[in-house]
């Protein structure tokens, strides 16, 4: 079942970590800012911000990256990250 899904348009410039975050608050019903230990998991503890958010950046010299998508637990939710800059929470 999808819960929740940011697409790049409405989040242009915003890194792909920081949309993750920002997920799990609004399913939390938090500000992203209360998204840390100890309360919640690290997502560095997790995964790697930077590799995640150069993973579907585009390449140095402009050209765009191959499609495609990671999917991980974080905070207890299910997260797929597309290429696209989609960010979704699965139950």
């Amino acid at each position: 079942m999808l819960l929740s899904a940011d697409r790049s348009s409405m989040n242009e410039g915003v890194p792909l970590s920081f949309r993750i975050v920002e997920a799990v608050a609004r399913e939390e019903g938090v500000d992203p800012v209360e998204i840390e230990p100890p309360e919640y998991d690290a997502l560095y503890d997790v995964l790697n911000p930077e590799a995640l958010d150069s993973l579907f950046a585009p390449r140095e010299d402009g050209t765009p990256r191959s499609p495609g998508e990671v999917t991980f637990t974080f905070c207890g939710y299910e997260m797929v990250v597309e290429s696209d800059g989609a960010v979704t929470i699965l139950d």
